[in-house]
């Protein structure tokens, strides 16, 4: 399982060199839609992470749920009405 830091290091990789672009192209449009969708990947990656690193310690007690039931009751509690 890849680190916290390495996941979040590639993705302001990733966004450093399209700024980059942008910057080079004088595009201050485009410099701005790629530092809000790094914003809001970082986000959402975070709360990925956090939801994976809560079923990978929960899943480590003996009396606990299995990591498919842990994932049905995610499901429930995100699914839309």
């Amino acid at each position: 399982m890849r680190s916290r830091d390495k996941i979040l290091t590639n993705l302001e990789d990733i966004y450093r060199e399209a700024y980059g672009r942008a910057q080079q192209a004088e595009d201050a449009g485009r410099m701005m839609d790629v530092d809000a969708s790094y914003q809001r990947e970082q986000l959402l990656l975070e709360v990925l992470m956090d939801i994976r690193d809560a079923m990978h310690t929960v899943g480590d007690a003996p009396n606990e749920k299995s990591a498919l039931e842990k994932l049905q009751a995610l499901r429930k509690l995100t699914k839309l009405r």
